[in-house]
């Protein structure tokens, strides 16, 4: 377990954990209460900045003994709301502070717009924190959880927060029994549990929004992983790189290595190299484009590169995205070229000595390769 700095003086930047979960009730606020309780036990000063328990009555219990910093009352629309209180956590200044819902947008006329930004002003103060978050409020990832549950998510965060994060973690568990806690009332009140499970708690939503959570955070292990070890490090999920060209095969190119990066259940790029003098055609350019839009289709990422040597061009790429695997068409150089230059497979193979290449037959050959 990640223990906080007992120092109360330091003016290092404070320690951020953040738990994670693929929806609302996974246990994340329950996991991040067990812990401060935890360290409250073997001395740590911890408290309660902000907790959402939306009635359920264990996270309520979970927090029994904990100091709760006081609530700051805000005036909106002739009401009154209770926030964070910031400017109080840090002139209480404790060891570790809890504080859920990080997404959460602040009342009108805080201070800060939005949670995030009042937590970055705690760790900012060398205050060490634990917050929650679903894996739906990533910014980038809005596109994709729209996709997958019908649902957009106004309540976004930047990813650099979980990028910045000392440590994630994923609380975990199983569609079936994310289900069960809905229908046993320990996630939403009755009225809403029918609509619920009829739309983002579908059974076919949970498992995609689970692989995202599990996933997204392997990521960001891996990244960390391959940050302190560029050397040696080996990748965890593969990464496919196609090479296409302004030549129709090339449809039929980044299509075959969709269904590689699909079967290996892989990122997917798609690298067109654009020599940058020379113009391409409107057929050739909407050629492109066709290309970009298939790339897209296939949930992949479309580079394009200006460069004179193609090779130059896919070693570059290769290594900035950690490709694993690289597909491309077997070039229609003549004999006179690969003697004279030299096989571009070779020298592919000789600067990616770690990458798999996938070279597919001559009738769906990348041609643009003979540069």
């Amino acid at each position: 377990m990640y223990h906080p700095a007992q120092s109360l003086s330091s003016p290092r930047r404070g320690k951020h954990k953040v738990f994670i979960g693929m929806a609302p009730g996974v246990g994340k606020t329950y996991r991040m209460l067990e812990e401060g309780q935890q360290l409250k036990r073997e001395g740590f000063d911890v408290v309660i900045g902000l907790l959402e328990t939306h009635g359920r009555a264990e996270t309520a219990e979970k927090a029994d003994g904990l100091e709760q910093v006081p609530l700051k009352p805000m005036a909106w629309q002739g009401r009154s709301l209770m926030e964070m209180d910031t400017q109080g956590i840090l002139d209480r200044r404790p060891q570790l502070v809890l504080v859920d819902e990080l997404a959460h947008t602040n009342v009108p006329g805080s201070l800060r717009e939005k949670r995030y930004q009042d937590v970055e002003k705690i760790l900012e103060a060398g205050i060490d924190l634990y917050s929650t978050i679903n894996i739906q409020h990533l910014e980038s990832l809005n596109d994709l959880v729209h996709k997958i549950s019908g649902v957009v998510v106004r309540e976004r965060v930047p990813d650099r927060l979980l990028d910045e994060a000392d440590e994630v973690v994923v609380v975990d568990v199983t569609p079936e029994t994310l289900q069960e806690r809905l229908q046993a009332g320990k996630i939403y009140a009755p009225v809403k549990i029918d609509l619920a499970l009829q739309n983002f708690f579908k059974r076919q939503n949970l498992v995609a929004l689970r692989e995202l959570a599990l996933r997204e955070v392997a990521d960001n292990i891996e990244e960390n992983g391959r940050e302190s070890n560029t050397q040696n490090y080996c990748n965890i999920q593969e990464r496919i790189l196609v090479c296409v060209s302004t030549y129709p095969s090339s449809i039929q190119l980044l299509r075959r290595g969709a269904r590689i990066a699909s079967q290996m259940n892989g990122r997917f790029y798609v690298l067109f190299v654009a020599h940058p003098h020379q113009f391409l055609s409107k057929a050739e350019a909407l050629h492109i484009e066709t290309c970009k839009r298939l790339c897209e289709e296939f949930e992949g990422e479309f580079l394009r590169v200006d460069s004179e040597s193609v090779v130059a061009a896919i070693l570059d790429t290769a290594t900035q995205h950690h490709i694993t695997q690289i597909v491309l068409g077997e070039t229609r150089r003549s004999r006179w070229q690969l003697l004279f230059q030299g096989s571009i497979i070779q020298r592919l193979m000789r600067g990616l000595p770690q990458v798999d290449l996938h070279i597919i037959a001559t009738d769906l050959a990348v041609d643009s390769l003979q540069r």
